[in-house]
């Protein structure tokens, strides 16, 4: 049985992954109640008693709980912004290339995947592997979001019944294009330059539908939407967990499709001048806690969906 530590048990991304390991019997799962949760002797036994511990906490407070780590057999997967692109750290999406899965198998530390970033690298990573847009393009992309992406103080503000009216409505933010996100867009598709990026939050609970669109003159070479959706289908082949949607009957396409699932799907959509690239997923499935487990289950050698709920 593996011992796993959740520190920060107590934000959404925690909950949901406490939620995923405590009905599995090869798990044990240590906790620390009441004020021990943030208290720094009782973390540092708690993360270097675990086999792996998951850290769902702000990034300073991921930074420290790095450096409480004594034991060299005692691993992290950290779900902040932290170490994303930090040396010496895996990024933990497996389906990406044969590369990152490696890494995350044999590795000590992985860093879960933002949850906008998930979707944006799942469309463009394999595009420009493949060489069929170019690295130096300039992307555009936009997300639509739930509410549940922006942790507790978000989800009680728009779940009070003396909310602001605003809330009614979509709301884009992140106006500066400064996301945090941006970072890891661009470094993980290897991107010469961050995209212009419009993320908008609605309404819902929780579920992301991201889309980059493309002029078809912007790709290397001739590609028609059913041609494209073929370069996804053969690069995610053999995954349970990203699907590849050959579907032309869709009038609308709902960001909350997969809420409460681990999956995400790919769709490609349009006609022979304009293309658009969409991934539909949970931002608190694939785009955090799903992916989180995914990766415990790769480090730990158990079957990779082990514990996920898939659609």
């Amino acid at each position: 049985m593996f011992r796993i530590f959740i520190d920060g048990a107590e934000g959404t991304t925690g909950l949901r992954i406490y939620d995923r390991l405590s009905a599995r019997k090869d798990i044990e799962l240590l906790t620390l109640e009441g004020p021990l949760r943030k208290d720094p002797e009782a973390r540092r036994k708690m993360l270097n008693t675990a086999d792996i511990s998951f850290l769902c906490l702000p990034d300073e407070a991921a930074i420290e709980a790095v450096s409480l780590l004594e034991n060299e057999n005692a691993k992290i997967i950290d779900a902040s912004t932290a170490h994303r692109t930090k040396e010496g750290w895996s990024y933990g999406f497996p389906e990406l290339s044969y590369e990152l899965k490696e890494r995350i198998i044999n590795g000590r530390f992985t860093a879960v995947p933002g949850c906008h970033a998930s979707g944006f690298e799942a469309l463009v990573f394999p595009l420009v592997k493949r060489g069929i847009i170019s690295d130096f393009l300039p992307l555009s992309c936009f997300s639509v979001t739930g509410y549940s992406g922006g942790g507790k103080k978000m989800i009680a503000e728009y779940e009070s019944e003396s909310r602001d009216k605003s809330l009614d409505s979509p709301r884009q933010y992140a106006l500066g294009q400064n996301h945090k996100h941006l970072k890891e867009m661009q470094y993980i598709t290897g991107l010469k330059y961050k995209p212009v990026f419009s993320p908008v939050v609605a309404d819902f609970y929780s579920g992301i539908c991201l889309t980059v669109p493309l002029h078809a003159s912007q790709l290397t070479e001739p590609m028609r939407v059913n041609d494209l959706r073929e370069v996804y289908a053969q690069h995610y082949a053999g995954s349970k967990v990203i699907s590849v949607s050959f579907d032309d009957d869709i009038a609308h396409l709902p960001a909350n499709a997969l809420s409460g699932k681990d999956s995400m799907k790919i769709g490609v959509y349009g006609n022979d001048e304009r293309i658009i690239l969409t991934a539909v997923y949970d931002n608190l499935g694939k785009g955090a806690s799903g992916a989180a487990v995914q990766c415990m289950n790769l480090m730990l050698g158990l079957p990779e969906t082990a514990g996920l709920e898939l659609d």
